[in-house]
């Protein structure tokens, strides 16, 4: 059974606060009644069914070092357990989640998808930088593989960074699905919301035009053979939401995600 958990924790935000109201209301689509519970290959997704519940992780303000331990430790406990599914949170989140990730799982292979490279050395003077969490990850030394796709934002420094970490790109400008034949296990995807176009998800701080589509992000997860141990959803910021709309978008992709877990562990 999958397991998923809630991170609302947005304090290394570097633009506008607001990803840490996410959790809730993603999962609240599920009960919205404009949807049912249906993956599009036919998978119901629901709690106790297909994946466990664990909640939002109570996170305390003023202490990136604790939160970042904290949400490390809870990934590990997690993980041990089976796939894992995180709702952010902004992009910071994914730090310390795949450091943990990388301790239950040799060669971690990851797909970022995203209009940001969050590449940064150095953002602002904080190492826990929403804009820097790829830095630090490539940093350590244990992912055997990065992919970034939809990127649009480079700046000469971040395109020095991915050099630098072999980081395989895709930029918007040049996109392709050639890469999804090449993604290797275990995998494990990290999917930024403002990867898609702000027409499709404009719930979030970044609006960046000229994103993928939603229908181009569920292609890329269904496309998918390898076998996904993790994934989170984050900078879904619903103080820029209309409707609802981005909320529905982070649940859609949520069940995507979860089916196609579950169809690349058997």
């Amino acid at each position: 059974m999958i397991q998923l958990v809630g991170v609302p924790y947005d304090e290394n935000s570097s633009f506008l606060r607001g990803p840490a109201l996410a959790p809730p209301l993603i999962r609240k689509m599920e009960t919205a009644g404009s949807a049912n519970t249906s993956s599009e290959s036919g998978q119901d997704i629901l709690p106790g069914k297909t994946y466990h519940d664990h909640g939002d992780l109570l996170i305390p303000t003023g202490d990136p070092d604790r939160a970042h331990q904290l949400i490390k430790s809870k990934i590990y406990d997690l993980s041990g357990r089976g796939p894992v599914c995180i709702l952010g949170g902004d992009h910071a989140i994914s730090y310390p989640s795949i450091s943990a990730m990388t301790e239950r799982h040799a060669d971690l292979h990851i797909l970022h998808i995203d209009a940001h490279g969050d590449l940064y050395e150095n953002f602002d003077d904080n190492p826990y930088s929403h804009a820097s969490p790829f830095a630090r990850i490539l940093e350590e030394g244990k992912v055997q593989r990065l992919t970034q796709v939809g990127i649009r934002t480079l700046t000469s420094h971040q395109r020095d960074q991915a050099k630098k970490y072999h980081v395989d790109l895709v930029e918007m400008k040049d996109l392709h699905f050639d890469f999804i034949a090449s993604l290797g296990s275990p995998l494990y995807i990290s999917l930024d919301i403002d990867g898609l176009d702000p027409a499709y998800a404009p719930g979030v701080s970044h609006h960046e035009p000229g994103g993928l589509t939603t229908r181009q992000v569920i292609k890329c997860i269904q496309d998918i053979s390898s076998h996904i141990v993790g994934c989170d959803i984050v900078e879904y910021n619903p103080t820029r939401d209309i409707h609802d709309m981005t909320a529905m978008v982070c649940y859609k992709l949520m069940k995507e995600l979860m089916a196609k877990m579950l169809d690349t562990e058997s």
